[in-house]
């Protein structure tokens, strides 16, 4: 399967620390943390702006494509053309935590936008989704506790194979289970707690979505691959991934077809 390499190049545990702004969490014990999401969009302006007004999002670079920071991740947004929307594959939506989510719901609809159901979500607090524009899929949580505005969260799989893809997560990057209020089915890496749940419909790869990769950030990363490796894992030949910023990077796709950057070097970047 060929991997598009972004322009030929982005109180559970979880929370584990509330990082300065913009920064990725510490690696844990075996090297690991999370870094990015990569979007693919329209309009990487438009984007720029509503995840700056209304999650807080500080522009970190901006040429082949553009890194916004977020507290414990990263966000790639990338030009090129989509084919479905979030909805539709496996990564179904990314999860923040929000201080205030009436203060962020107002303003939300204030802009002219709409926001889905609300509802007490698995932790016991207030949840609602909202749709970004190109059909990114995010679900909100409030924590009143929060120390910044707003904080990504959560990264939500569904697919019929929930529970294999979780045993294979805790195999290939060496978690553990760690639950998220009601649900069972959640690991945590540094910085963002991955959720897995059933899914009554077919579910399609990432390459190419709305919501494209997702990204770990590792401390040695020639170990990293040769460990999954190991473990008959394939993994891509180093991508040109921002390498003019230092950043060395390498790609592979899990059993359901999400696709997953490991970078080295974009902790300290910028």
């Amino acid at each position: 399967m060929h991997i598009p390499m972004v322009k030929n190049c982005l109180l559970i545990v979880i929370f584990l620390s509330c990082n300065a702004f913009g920064q990725l969490a510490e690696h844990n014990s075996e090297g690991l943390a999370f870094g990015h999401v990569r979007l693919n969009v329209s309009d990487t302006q438009y984007h720029t702006s509503l995840w700056a007004n209304h999650f807080g999002g500080v522009v970190a670079y901006e040429g082949e494509s553009t890194i916004i920071q977020l507290p414990n991740m990263m966000l790639l947004l990338t030009g090129d053309e989509q084919s479905i929307g979030s909805r539709s594959t496996v990564m179904d939506h990314i999860g923040f935590k929000v201080r205030d989510i009436e203060t962020f719901l107002d303003k939300w609809r204030s802009a002219g936008f709409e926001v889905g159901r609300e509802f007490i979500g698995a932790e016991g607090q207030k949840n609602a989704y909202i749709t970004m524009p190109d059909e990114i899929y995010v679900e909100l949580q409030e924590d009143q506790a929060l120390p910044v505005a707003v904080s990504a969260y959560h990264l939500h799989f569904y697919t019929s194979e929930y529970q294999s893809l979780l045993d294979w997560y805790l195999s290939a990057f060496q978690l553990s289970i760690r639950s998220r209020g009601s649900i069972s089915t959640t690991t945590n890496v540094p910085g963002m707690n991955l959720s897995f749940a059933d899914s009554s419909t077919t579910r399609f790869a990432t390459s190419g979505s709305a919501i494209d990769s997702i990204g770990f950030e590792v401390k040695n990363l020639n170990r990293t691959v040769n460990e999954l490796r190991d473990k008959q894992i394939s993994i891509a030949p180093a991508s040109n991934f921002f390498t003019s910023l230092g950043i060395k990077s390498a790609s592979l796709i899990d059993p359901s077809g999400v696709t997953i950057i490991l970078t080295e070097g974009l902790i300290n970047f910028p």
